[in-house]
């Protein structure tokens, strides 16, 4: 499981005996979770005031830093495209997997000196990861632009003759050029009308030069048959052949224009590749890639700071001062989530005992009681899910 419950309660007489006992109702007898002790550095508590308004902000910044921290995700496997199967092992934290980083958290000194007061931390961190979120916002906006001219120019590139962009199918040889009475136009058929057309293309018009008809492609559907007639006459044949159910298609041959086309398709090609060149083939990284891995790291780091904040300015409120608590972090088995609840409770119920009635209502289905949501407990806990991505 991908899912950590962050929990703090007193320390006994030393933090080591709280630590003890979760251990024991835990794990040394019923195999309920995998623990880890949470560790949280000795950070400027502040006047109570200033950490009941925190409480609050840090809930809303917990949110927001969650949420991109799921978007750097989601586009680096939007971006990856066939390599999804690589993309959850490429994101880490700090050079690790994400549950390796979460269970031997170390707080980041460097990042969020612990000397700053906890406001400080918290905008420290909210202007890092409001960054990260606007210049993902342009960097995605520019990708995705690229992304799509070039899907426009292969669509034209591919399907239907009707449609479909001819200058990869057709040759100058295939044309009459720099004649000022005949041209060369081109005619899409269906492959079950190619004896009408052969029999019926020299007289749908006047002036229709004999024998002058070639197939020059087909596909599944239709085949592309040039054919040579006086200028003056193309009205008419565009005319006759539609009743016919041949289609004319507008195209003239121009090197120069059909040159361009290509060119632009490379360039897109190219452009799109050095986003991410080789990435399964060759250690080097496209910048996009390279921006959406190391931005990744930096999101998940905040977010477990802000979790760390949250624990702690929570277990001061709660348990008071001196500043006296264990931070711990669980890992769930998962078949035992309910029982690993009932054991918590039966540990903590006396550091509050009006979680108790929060608990039984959450547990009737009330229709419009949404008291389960807000998932309080005589302990403190926040929960920590690793699993990031939503694959479709």
């Amino acid at each position: 499981m991908t899912e950590f419950w962050l929990i703090s309660a007193p320390g006994e007489k030393t933090c080591q005996q709280t630590w003890d006992k979760l251990m024991t109702a835990t794990t040394r007898t019923n195999n309920l979770s995998t623990n880890n002790k949470f560790n949280i550095p000795d950070l400027k508590v502040g006047t109570l005031d200033v950490l009941v308004g925190l409480s609050d902000e840090l809930a809303k910044l917990d949110s927001f830093v969650e949420s991109v921290v799921k978007k750097v995700a989601q586009y680096m496997a939007d971006v990856l495209e066939d390599s999804r199967d690589k993309v959850q092992e490429n994101l880490l934290a700090n050079g690790v997997d994400l549950v390796t980083y979460v269970t031997r958290f170390q707080w980041d000194m460097a990042k969020y000196p612990i000397k700053q007061s906890l406001k400080n931390i918290s905008e420290i961190i909210s202007k890092q990861v409001s960054q990260i979120d606007n210049d993902l916002k342009a960097r995605a906006s520019a990708y995705n632009n690229l992304k799509g001219n070039l899907q426009n120019l292969e669509r034209k590139n591919a399907g239907s003759l009707l449609t479909r962009s001819l200058a990869d199918i057709v040759k100058k040889d295939d044309f009459v050029l720099d004649s000022e009475y005949l041209i060369t136009m081109l005619v899409v058929v269906p492959k079950t009308s190619y004896a009408d057309w052969q029999r019926t293309y020299e007289t749908l018009a006047e002036m229709v030069v004999p024998r002058s008809t070639n197939l020059l492609f087909e596909d599944q559907e239709s085949g592309l048959f040039s054919v040579t007639l006086f200028r003056k006459a193309m009205d008419d044949f565009r005319h006759k052949a539609r009743e016919n159910k041949f289609t004319v298609r507008d195209f003239q041959y121009n090197e120069e224009e059909m040159k361009a086309d290509k060119e632009e398709m490379t360039r897109l090609s190219t452009d799109k590749k050095k986003q991410f060149v080789c990435f399964m083939a060759t250690p080097l990284r496209g910048p996009l890639v390279r921006w959406l891995k190391v931005n990744f790291s930096e999101a998940f780091i905040a977010w477990i700071h802000i979790k760390a904040l949250r624990v702690f300015v929570e277990s001061v409120l709660r348990y008071g001062l001196p500043v006296n608590f264990q931070a711990m972090l669980l890992q769930p088995n998962k078949k035992n989530m309910k029982k690993l609840r009932e054991v918590l409770y039966d540990l903590y119920k006396h550091l509050d005992s009006s979680a108790a009635a929060i608990i039984d209502q959450s547990a009737m289905d009330i229709p419009g009681l949404n008291l389960s949501q807000q998932e309080y407990y005589p302990y403190v806990y926040y929960k920590i899910d690793c699993n990031l991505l939503d694959f479709k």
